[in-house]
């Protein structure tokens, strides 16, 4: 026969059952994506003041941002705004907007990619110029591009061997280079820039930047992509090499960004707004002080393994910090900008790795990936917030102009009717296809334009005729493109440059050009 449970019995069975539910509640709220949703949709995700303040060790709050990146410079604006990478209660972000922030060094890319699919990351870096070789592979996810953090402004660099001095001495040359990453991009872009592809050299593929500056110290290659400080580690290593280019000159290339899952953009938009508002607060406050870029040099020290505050210095000068100015004009809000946006570089790269082969299926359009809803949503002003100007060029005299060494060397056939020098509208459309975009993404580097014609005529009035196609081409890049006019060399050769024989009308029309050179200062 069964017997009755006593009252205390009945209390004790209850205050268990309600126990259990208790924890069992405060566990999926903790540790699942649709508890942690509802907690930022009560109210309660902003909270932090029960959390455990893991300023220096333990980890950090479950609704604490989480943000994935790699030992770079770029990213100082968030980190020095955050008072460090731990989430903490000193940081700017807790006490102006009420939520932790922390961040994640994934320095392996595949562990990182990993991590983001899995939420062990809200926020992860990418770079514009190689997302497209991966959107394809996370469209389930809806990645998201959420804000610009920088440009890369010297972090990366094509060193070589003696003897290699142009882009065209590279032609046959094995060169080392991490493919669909930044340095692959650089690669591509410098090559173009030369009126060459990468079926004119031998790609020797690499793991990462790092592996390739081992490469070409072993002397395995003749040239290599790497990122900065490793550039200089090279060339310490290899007698006589140099640096070919560097992110200094090609300063429109490489763009980092940070991704963000379209769920998760949707259901913490405020704190993204805030966190975005802070971050730019933050690289404005580095672009404008130097005390405060030492402080910033200090945070990414203590927190990258075997990183000295002045190498952390140096990393952080060879990007621009992109302030709340520079995302408009990277996601196209400002209609005066006539510089590279993140849909021309998204968009150029796509069918870029999409012709060697390197991206199978579709890749999701700019529209659907860009996500410019924190920057529209953010009214920063004054000086320090502003976009970055175009690079000053000083005037130099025809003579100066013609001694400089010239990098990369694009011949373009433009045609102009026998004895005129006026731009129609088919020779406009040829230069937009053909050089426009490297003279955008190539910002910081001075641009020679020769102009040279046949030999049929007086030498004189062919010199003469060449240098005003030249100067026509120039003033049409300032008018329509809002180049700096002193920016570019113009020289005629008229015949005196011939590239074919002009003994037939195909040796001819090849003489008939414009060449297009990036040089050095």
């Amino acid at each position: 026969m069964a017997s009755k449970l006593t009252p205390f019995s009945k209390l004790l069975i209850t205050l268990l059952i309600v126990a259990a539910v208790v924890l069992g509640g405060r566990w999926v709220l903790n540790n699942t994506s649709a508890g942690k949703d509802l907690l930022n949709q009560s109210g309660n995700g902003n909270s932090t003041e029960n959390a455990p303040d893991s300023g220096n060790s333990g980890g950090a709050p479950a609704d604490a941002i989480k943000i994935g990146v790699v030992t770079w410079g770029g990213y100082a604006g968030g980190q020095y705004f955050n008072e460090g990478f731990k989430a903490n209660k000193n940081s700017r972000f807790y006490k102006d907007y009420g939520f932790q922030v922390d961040f994640k060094v994934l320095d392996d890319f595949n562990a990182s990619r990993d991590a983001f699919k899995r939420g062990d990351v809200d926020l992860l870096w990418a770079t514009i110029d190689a997302f497209p070789t991966e959107a394809g592979a996370m469209a389930d996810i809806e990645p998201q591009v959420v804000f610009q953090a920088d440009w890369s402004r010297g972090g990366d660099a094509i060193v070589v061997r003696r003897g290699i001095s142009n882009v065209a001495d590279l032609k046959g040359k094995k060169i080392a280079v991490a493919e669909l990453a930044p340095s692959h991009s650089f690669l591509l872009w410098l090559l173009d820039a030369g009126g060459m592809t990468v079926k004119d050299v031998q790609v020797v593929a690499q793991a990462s930047a790092i592996d390739a500056a081992e490469a070409f110290k072993a002397q395995q290659v003749d040239a290599a992509v790497v990122w900065s400080p490793d550039d200089e580690a090279c060339l310490s290593a290899v007698a006589g090499s140099r640096i070919l280019e560097s992110t200094k000159s090609a300063s429109n290339i490489i763009a980092d960004v940070f991704i963000a899952k379209k769920a998760w953009t949707e259901s913490h938009a405020k704190q993204l707004q805030q966190l975005y508002e802070g971050w730019m607060k933050g690289a404005a406050e580095i672009n404008s002080n130097d005390s405060n870029k030492r402080k910033a040099a200090k945070i990414l020290s203590e927190n990258f393994e075997g990183i000295s505050e002045d190498w952390a210095y140096k990393a952080i000068n060879n990007v621009r910090l992109a302030t709340h100015g520079d995302n408009l004009n990277f996601y196209g809000m400002n209609p005066d900008y006539k510089g590279v946006t993140g849909d021309r570089l998204y968009g150029r790269m796509s069918q870029v790795y999409a012709d060697l082969g390197f991206i199978k299926g579709r890749v999701p359009a700019w529209r659907e990936i860009a996500n410019s809803t924190a920057v529209r949503s953010t009214n920063l002003s004054g000086p320090a917030n502003a976009a970055e100007a175009q690079k000053t060029f000083t005037e130099v005299t025809k003579q100066e102009g013609s001694e400089k060494e010239a990098i990369a060397t694009k011949r373009v056939s433009i045609n102009f009717r026998s004895g005129e020098f006026q731009l129609d509208e088919n020779a406009k459309y040829i230069i937009d296809k053909e050089f426009v975009e490297i003279a955008k993404a190539f910002a910081n580097a001075r641009i020679r334009i020769e102009g040279n014609t046949d030999n049929v005529g007086s030498r004189e009035n062919n010199v003469a005729l060449s240098q005003k196609r030249a100067e026509a081409v120039r003033d049409y890049l300032v008018s329509e493109h809002g180049m700096p006019r002193n920016r570019f060399i113009v020289i005629g050769n008229g015949p005196d440059n011939p590239v074919a024989p002009n003994t037939n009308e195909a040796g001819k029309a090849k003489n008939r050009r414009t060449d297009f050179e990036l040089v050095r200062e």
